[in-house]
């Protein structure tokens, strides 16, 4: 049984929460709610959030410890709001911004990643300076990215890591967490103990917070998992290396970490500060997630969509336009749809008459296409994405798409799109006004923010097979 020795050994921990089973469907539908929420007192912001967790899917009839618990959860791990005592306000946070309005999954847990350390806000004060005392500054997914790519450099095959593994060698070893020793020596040792063929120990408890972090990677597309062993996804080496070089820290306790003492009092005043920098504004395009690398099982898989689309691009005079580029929102795969239908109706030659809209145009939809009869459809894309299935039965259209659905009446289409590892399932909505005078669909009207719509997928529309262009 492999043992960290007494010397090196101190377990790290983090918020786990409570909905972790079903992470990915709560994060985006409190991200919304939040982003709905906006600023509000402190007060006010706890009673209106409060009331958006009870009204999630199973929450109902929960007691009000537990909702608070999944507040206070969503705030420390994810930062999804910022608590500002000092101006008695508290406001929603970028993070949830940002999955709010954007719908991925992938790209929010790359995010969130991307910043994630020891010490940090997320953790109690008293707690913290138990971290700072033992000299801990650990980035968990550079270091486990590292160890992984340096350890396939030294084997010369691929190599995966245990939930246990993690555990025992890193998160639970200060040599790794307190950077006592080069990562290198971690991969020798870290080989070494596949070679022998150690023995972990498994218990739930001991190995949950490596675990999370694995899950989490999963989830953002950096690691793939086979028979509990996770490896790092060759069809996301450029944002991996990305990570890898990454030197994004916060700086806040460093003084403290250097001295291996701290002070509680300012720990807690670091709080806000820390929130704030789990919530720094980064690029539009920053992680954008490639539909591609999410949906291929390997290198080849991918080369042959990104062909098939490419050529799709040249007979439509879309040469300028790179697969990535519109691949990132899924209008690459709507618009393979739209071709693919025509085509399969007979109507090839109406084929150049579907183009693809610029953002730039702002006409209220992202794609123009055409029935077999030649009179035009309009489409908007509502793309969520996901690592594993999700049930999510709501989008947001802004004023300016609000609009042209009402001006375009019933050729004014919302292709509701999940895209996730396993599946692409397409959800089409036809004229939303007419939806909503029937009581088919229910929405909720801001002048300035645009519809937020909620639907039944057995009464607002259908799902069909999301047609996918070959070369």
């Amino acid at each position: 049984m492999y043992k960290v020795p007494d010397s090196f050994y101190f377990r790290i921990h983090h918020v786990r929460p409570r909905f972790k089973n079903n992470i990915e469907n709560v994060l985006i539908f409190l991200a919304e709610e939040i982003e709905k929420i906006g600023t509000a007192s402190i007060n006010d912001f706890k009673l209106k959030l409060n009331n958006a967790i009870r009204i999630f899917p199973g929450n109902i009839n929960r007691t009000e410890k537990t909702i608070n618990n999944w507040r206070t959860e969503i705030s420390s791990l994810f930062g999804f709001f910022i608590e500002l005592k000092s101006q008695g306000i508290t406001k929603a946070g970028q993070r949830a911004l940002d999955l709010s309005q954007k719908q991925d999954l992938v790209q929010f847990f790359k995010t969130f990643l991307y910043f994630f350390q020891y010490p940090g806000g997320y953790i109690k004060s008293h707690e913290n300076l138990k971290y700072i005392e033992k000299g801990i500054s650990f980035k968990p997914v550079i270091t486990i990215l590292k160890l992984l790519k340096i350890s396939e450099e030294k084997t010369g095959k691929r190599i995966g890591i245990t939930k246990a593994e993690a555990t025992h060698l890193l998160f639970n070893d200060l040599r790794a967490t307190a950077n006592l020793e080069d990562i290198h020596d971690t991969a020798k040792r870290f080989v070494h103990s596949k070679e022998k063929k150690y023995c972990y120990d498994w218990t739930g408890d001991v190995i949950r917070y490596a675990g999370d972090i694995l899950d989490y990677m999963e989830i953002a597309n950096l690691l793939k998992s086979y028979n509990g062993l996770f490896y790092l996804n060759s069809l996301e080496k450029e944002i991996i290396d990305f990570f890898i070089n990454s030197f994004t820290w916060f700086d806040g306790y460093d003084e403290m970490i250097k001295d291996k003492s701290g002070d509680i009092e300012q720990i807690k005043f670091l709080q806000t500060n820390w929130y704030q920098y789990v919530n720094t504004p980064v690029e539009e395009n920053f992680f954008n997630t490639d539909i591609l690398a999410l949906i291929s099982e390997d290198e080849d898989e991918y080369k042959h969509i990104q062909e098939g689309l490419n050529s799709l691009f040249e007979r439509a005079d879309l040469q300028e336009l790179r697969t990535k580029e519109i691949g990132d929102l899924g209008e690459s795969l709507t618009y393979g749809h739209e071709c693919k239908r025509i085509t399969l109706a007979g109507r090839e030659d109406l084929m150049h008459l579907i183009k693809i809209i610029p953002t730039s145009f702002s006409v209220g939809y992202d794609i123009q296409s055409v029935e077999i009869d030649e009179i035009k459809r309009y489409i908007e894309v509502k793309t969520t994405i996901s690592n594993r299935a999700i049930s999510f039965h709501r989008f947001h259209l802004t004023p300016n798409e609000w609009n042209a659905a009402k001006s375009l009446a019933d050729r004014y289409f919302v292709y509701r799109l999940y895209i996730n590892k396993k599946e692409k399932r397409l959800y089409i909505l036809q004229d939303p006004e007419k939806l909503y005078k029937e009581s088919k669909i229910d929405m909720s009207l801001n002048r300035q923010s645009g519809t937020e719509i909620t639907f039944n997928p057995e009464a607002s529309g259908e799902y069909q097979e999301l047609l996918t262009w070959k070369n």
